[in-house]
């Protein structure tokens, strides 16, 4: 009865990021809504990470298997998509440094302004 809880409850927060995706003129995802909407709750303590922590894990231990049918559609319109293998794997290559390095920064700042914060504090 728990995991039935807490996947109703992650189906009722991915709902309002639909909902988000509805009302709002952004073009943004409703997942991403959804996603802050989680973040959001667990931040602020709304939601309990308890209430959520077993569904999630099974979730996040079965999603490989979510891309399966994305590869099989893949490779069924391969003929389309060979043509553009190059330019896609460009995109893909400059996105993939970018985040990398966009990540790496970011972190490197949080962790400097966290040392920071700890030596003000001693």
């Amino acid at each position: 009865m728990k995991y039935i809880k807490q996947f109703i409850l992650i189906l009722a927060i991915s709902f309002a990021g639909e909902l988000l995706k509805f009302l709002l003129p952004l073009p943004v995802p409703a997942s991403i809504y959804g996603m802050v909407l989680m973040f959001a709750g667990l931040l602020t303590g709304v939601i309990k990470l308890e209430n959520v922590r077993e569904t999630g894990k099974f979730l996040i231990e079965t999603m490989p298997l979510m891309f399966i049918p994305a590869g099989v559609g893949l490779m069924s319109s391969w003929g389309t998509l060979k043509p553009l293998l190059i330019p896609v794997s460009v995109i893909t290559v400059v996105t993939i440094v970018t985040v990398m390095v966009v990540s790496g920064h970011t972190a490197q700042f949080v962790l400097k302004r966290e040392e920071k914060k700890g030596k003000n504090h001693v």
